[in-house]
């Protein structure tokens, strides 16, 4: 019997293969977190440089767009001279999630954390307050929002950047929070949407 290879065959035989790998990768994930992990996708395809005008009528204090879809933030300085894109981690879930304008109330580096209420109601066994350092939630630099419980902070847990993990804040890589510190003031407007 003799094999008759195609051009067709051959790609066909070779997406299989390249889709087999993609499944073992999915399948043997090192997220520690069941819930987090199962069905959640980083999203990259919407990662994308923006103008600040269609959300800021003007940069005054400097200006922080955090989109939830795409997983990304944007900072843009009032002189525009600097612009800012870092992926992020996003509220768990929809009822997580806070849309709309705040600003910047007060900027903390080495912040202690404790869980809100209703993070002890939904895990009983969280510890009621960690002070700074390598496990603490909020990593080493975090941005307080105007609404209450809400942050721009830090994460020493790098797996959840770019996914949906958060129980309603956003997170950057500890490198890049501490890059937004020093770019944002006390007044800079923030728009999440």
């Amino acid at each position: 019997m003799t094999h008759r290879f195609s051009r067709r065959g051959f790609l066909a035989a070779s997406a299989a293969v390249i889709g087999t790998g993609a499944t073992a990768q999915t399948a043997n994930t090192t997220e520690l977190e069941g819930d987090i992990s199962t069905g959640l996708k980083r999203n990259i395809s919407s990662f994308r440089s923006l103008d600040w005008q269609p959300y800021f009528s003007n940069l005054r204090n400097g200006a922080v767009l955090v989109d939830i879809q795409s997983r990304a933030l944007h900072f843009w300085s009032e002189d525009q001279s600097i612009y800012k894109l870092y992926p992020t981690s996003v509220p768990l879930t929809d009822d997580l999630t806070r849309t709309g304008r705040t600003s910047i109330t007060r900027k903390v580096e080495g912040p202690s954390w404790a869980p809100t209420p209703a993070m002890k109601i939904r895990n009983p066994e969280w510890p009621d307050f960690v002070p700074p350092g390598p496990d603490n939630p909020l990593g080493t630099h975090a941005l307080y929002l105007s609404w209450t419980y809400y942050r721009i902070h830090g994460t020493h847990d790098t797996r959840k950047i770019g996914r949906r993990s958060s129980n309603g804040c956003i997170g950057l890589y500890n490198e890049q929070i501490a890059e937004l510190y020093e770019l944002t003031k006390v007044g800079t407007q923030v728009l999440l949407i």
